[in-house]
């Protein structure tokens, strides 16, 4: 009773301290603005009322000019835009961009105030002409342009149907709180502002319809154009939705007025609004009553934090029923918009305590609305589909699916990870996803009506005020009648793992001594079920597990015991969860054979197959099956084996390895991966290598995971076995050898610059051979891409017959002796597989004569291209080839290089070379080299890369 009463008047005074701050503490905005539909530009007067709520006496401001982030190719922005692939920024001409052009700014004596831009660009710095104390005011006259930049980079700005869509668009003041939280626009949806009065006055061509999450106080038809004045009721930035056509409507029921134009062409409007007064309904009851008048609810809000996963899918054959996917897709967007607009939380920082209650509550929404809905939705219920574990799986289970998907990969983030430094993915999805999980699994552990009324007693108190992630905990806490500092000492603040097993049971007629292991040592709660068939008899939570600790329950009539049977704790590993009560045989885990990858069945021993189909011209078309144990969800131990079956020689082909991947930590020596492989095809008309290698690899990362920055250390042993057609007397190698491979490679993988460089240790019992390769890319500010690529090779020993070359260092075609390259025709001299060509060692692209082609000594190259026009390059080689007891010999060629996706499709057209002009000598078409890949896993990379 006294700790009710305690927390009901922690509650009164918070609520009087932040009110009192709500009320007296506005800066006072007003701001006339003029768009200009011709040139694109909104010519801004602006009067701002600074008033200094700090202990500290202020001689510099800060403010957000968000709209210049996208002026140049060195802004945030543009910076955070290279980090993730994307160049559209970095190649946009002037007149796309957007920008502020800064006017006048003078103070209320009209003396001019003088500007700095920080490093970033979007940030102003203010230097006042006289500081500024403590409570008082300072008035601020701005006149600047905005050039809006097209739509193409971000949501914002304007589109090619005439359409606009603003926010933080006009100048808003930084937080200041003892220091300046200065944050760059990053397109993190995380702008930090104080919340400030403000009134807009806006004159716009007409014929837009305008929406805006700002009350609309009226507006005015004039010939010209129109005027419409928007006022915030303690609100921090501003949305404008401008549209030549009308798109929205205003529905109102008992709960709130909603104005939304979210899409959906198979859900009539009457279904619409039922829908939207069901979850408003939902969000009332559950959160509490939206501040603000209107909520506005936008197709472009859902399209920047749309519902991930196969709900995606085009939509004649998304899988999920209208109603579900409008109220989850209204249900997602509302809450984002409610909490973002209504606790102001540091976006940067603490962001993920909204993406928390947001998932918590869709979470609790689908268990209170559509508990049977179905991940695959009605995919789940057609005849190859309906076995697959992830068919049977629930749609909420798609959350620890999603987050343990980057866990697995060993590059999850702690929720308390600046937005700024978070993995795309992590950003975008599995945080929120471990974030609301977090909530869910805090609910199983406390109650969950004690989580529900924290959750509803946070927001009311702290709604349209400033807040800390100690508030919530504090009023967390309180609800609570158990310890859950775990949650935010373990769960919140790490990215260790969760992971639990089952070591022994001791069984006695009326008990049962289990004895349980923690893992990874984080001290969470775990649960315990008992379980006959399939049915929960008992269950248990046992906390401060740090190692082993036995625990003692009683015998009942379980048939098995399993830890977090529920799933609601989300665990790294939940293959070794559970144990049976009958005996060791009836523990064991059946097997589960299964066409294609899936998700990862706890229960069962899953065996993947699929059919596999390679090519090379000297096995033809090779059918076969793979199959392995890789699930959706990276695992440490994996088994891939691919029997084929070669139709042009009849025989069987294939390959196969075993690995180990070993994590240590997330930066640093991160990684430590071994493995065992093997393969057997044909080289040559009927003649065949088969190849055994054992692996050890160590891998290094940077501490700031969004770096592309890589290292790593490779140590193999190539053993490479050969039968040759006794009628091919050009093969005279020793058939059989092993080559001993160190190789250290150190990359910088980035979209405006990338670099790159190996070394590479070869011994065998007849050769020892060191090289040096470099490789860079840089796309310069004129959009000019430059390719440099520099080779070195030495024998430090030979006794390689001069006569064979097989083992020799290549000018423009590697005869691969490692079998490290897809060749389609490795053997060939002549022909349309001869002029395949991976750019390896020397790295040229000419057919050179003979005598400069290998070395059996030294060779040093430079390759070298520069973009004409897109994707049309010239390049040029140029490099020495040194054989035995023959003097170096100075190579070159030169041509035409058409890079239609770098690495991965390109074509080479030889021009002047060694042999002369080449374009102008018989049988050109044979002189054409190209660049082809046709592995499914390394072009998945091209469009996976950017989120992780």
């Amino acid at each position: 009773m006294k700790k009710a009463v305690k927390f009901q008047l922690f509650l009164c005074v918070a609520t009087f301290s932040l009110g009192f701050n709500s009320v007296f503490s506005q800066h006072i905005n007003q701001i006339t603005a003029k768009l200009n539909g011709e040139t694109k530009t909104i010519n801004i007067q602006q009067e701002f009322t600074y008033k200094n709520n700090s202990n500290d006496v202020l001689e510099i401001l800060y403010f957000n000019d968000w709209a210049h982030a996208y002026s140049d190719k060195d802004t945030g922005l543009a910076n955070r835009f290279a980090e993730e692939f994307k160049r559209s920024l970095h190649l946009a001409k002037k007149r796309e961009r957007g920008y502020t052009e800064m006017v006048t700014v003078v103070d209320d004596q009209y003396r001019g105030i003088r500007l700095d831009r920080t490093s970033e660009k979007d940030i102003l710095k203010m230097y006042l002409n006289e500081p500024l104390p403590p409570g008082a005011s300072v008035n601020v006259f701005i006149t600047y342009n905005v050039i809006l930049p097209q739509n193409k980079f971000t949501p914002y700005g304007y589109d090619s149907k005439g359409g606009y869509y603003l926010k933080d668009w006009y100048l808003t003041p930084a937080v200041y709180d003892g220091k300046w939280h200065l944050y760059s626009n990053k397109n993190l949806e995380d702008l930090y502002t104080d919340v400030t009065e403000t009134t807009i006055n806006l004159i716009c061509p007409k014929g837009l319809f305008i929406e805006s999450n700002y009350q609309v106080l009226g507006s005015t038809q004039f010939p010209s154009g129109q005027q419409v004045q928007l006022q915030s009721e303690n609100q921090k930035s501003g949305e404008l939705i401008l549209s030549p056509e009308k798109r929205f409507t205003t529905h109102v029921n008992s709960f709130m007025t909603v104005t939304t134009d979210l899409e959906a062409k198979r859900y009539d409007e009457l279904s619409q609004g039922l829908s939207i007064e069901k979850v408003s309904k939902f969000i009332v009851d559950n959160l509490g009553e939206y501040p603000h008048k209107d909520l506005l609810v936008s197709q472009l809000e859902y399209n920047k934090n749309p519902l991930y996963g196969i709900n995606q899918l085009p939509s004649f054959i998304r899988p999920y029923g209208e109603q579900f996917q409008y109220e989850m897709k209204f249900l997602k967007t509302a809450l984002n918009v409610i909490l973002n607009e209504s606790l102001y939380l540091n976006p940067r920082k603490e962001k993920w305590l909204s993406g928390a209650i947001a998932n918590y509550l869709m979470i609790k929404y689908v268990e209170e609305f559509y508990p049977d809905q179905k991940l695959l939705g009605k995919l789940s219920k057609i005849w190859g589909v309906r076995s697959f574990h992830l068919a049977q799986m629930d749609f909420n289970e798609q959350y620890p699916l999603l987050y343990m998907l980057m866990a697995r990969k060993n590059i999850d983030q702690p929720l308390t990870t600046p937005n700024d430094s978070l993995l795309k993915f992590n950003q975008k999805i599995a945080n929120n996803y471990k974030a609301g999980l977090g909530l869910a699994y805090l609910a199983n552990y406390i109650g969950e009506e004690k989580v529900d009324e924290g959750i509803k007693t946070f927001f009311k108190y702290y709604k349209l005020n400033e807040v800390k992630i100690i508030d919530f905990e504090s009023i967390m806490k309180r609800s609570a009648n158990t310890n859950i500092d775990w949650f935010f000492r373990d769960y919140v603040s790490t990215d260790e793992q969760i992971d639990f097993k089952i070591k022994k049971v001791i069984k006695s007629e009326d008990s049962l001594k289990i004895t349980l292991r923690n893992k990874t040592g984080t001290n969470v709660p775990i649960s315990l079920f008992g379980l006959k068939k399939d049915t929960v008899i008992s269950k248990y939570w046992f906390s401060n597990i740090a190692d082993d600790s036995t625990v003692t329950i009683a015998r009942s009539k379980a048939e098995r015991l399993v830890l977090n049977y529920d799933q609601k704790i989300p665990e790294f590993n939940q293959r070794d969860n559970w144990k049976s009560l009958k005996g060791f045989l009836s523990s064991n885990k059946k097997l589960k054979f299964q066409f294609f990858k899936d998700a990862e069945d706890p229960y069962y021993n899953q065996i993947f197959y699929v059919p596999v189909l390679g090519f090379n011209i000297y096995d033809g078309w090779s059918p076969g099956l793979r199959i392995y144990n890789k699930t959706l969800l990276e695992r440490p131990f994996v088994y891939d084996f691919s029997p084929s079956y070669a139709m042009k020689d009849n025989s069987f082909v294939g390959s196969g390895k075993i690995s180990y991947k070993q994590y240590h930590g997330k930066s640093g020596h991160y990684v430590t991966s071994y493995s065992l492989g093997g393969s057997t095809s044909h080289f040559q008309v009927n003649s065949r290598y088969s190849i055994i290698t054992p692996s050890i690899t160590f891998g290094w990362r940077p501490k700031n995971l969004r770096s592309n920055k890589r290292m790593a250390l490779n140590l193999r042993y190539v053993n490479v076995f050969r039968t040759i057609d006794e009628s091919l007397n050009d093969l005279d190698t020793n058939p059989d050898y092993s080559v001993l491979n160190a190789r250290f490679f150190n990359s910088n993988n980035g979209i405006i610059d990338y670099s790159s460089w190996l070394i590479d240790a070869q011994q065998s019992n007849i050769f020892t051979k060191l090289s040096f390769e470099w490789e860079y890319r840089k796309l310069f500010q004129s959009n000019r891409q430059l390719n440099l690529r520099f080779f070195a090779g030495k024998f430090l020993r030979n006794k390689i017959d001069p006569g064979v070359g097989f083992f020799n260092f290549a000018l423009d075609r590697p005869t691969d002796y490692l079998f490290d390259y897809s060749y389609l025709g490795r053997s060939e001299n002549s022909g349309i597989y001869s002029q395949q060509i991976i750019i390896a060692e020397g790295g040229f692209k000419s057919f050179l004569d003979q005598r400069y082609r290998l070395s059996n000594d030294w060779i040093a190259t430079a390759n070298a291209s520069v973009n004409l026009w897109r994707w049309i390059e010239v390049y040029g080689d140029l490099g020495f080839v040194k054989n035995k007891n023959q003097k170096e010999k100075f190579v070159y060629d030169s041509g035409i290089r058409l890079n239609l996706l770098t690495d991965y499709f390109e074509l080479y057209l030889p021009v002047y070379s060694n042999n002369g002009w080449e374009i102008s000598q018989p049988s050109y078409g044979e002189k054409i080299r190209f660049v082809v890949t046709l592995s499914p896993k390394t072009l998945i990379g091209l469009f996976t890369r950017k989120w992780f």
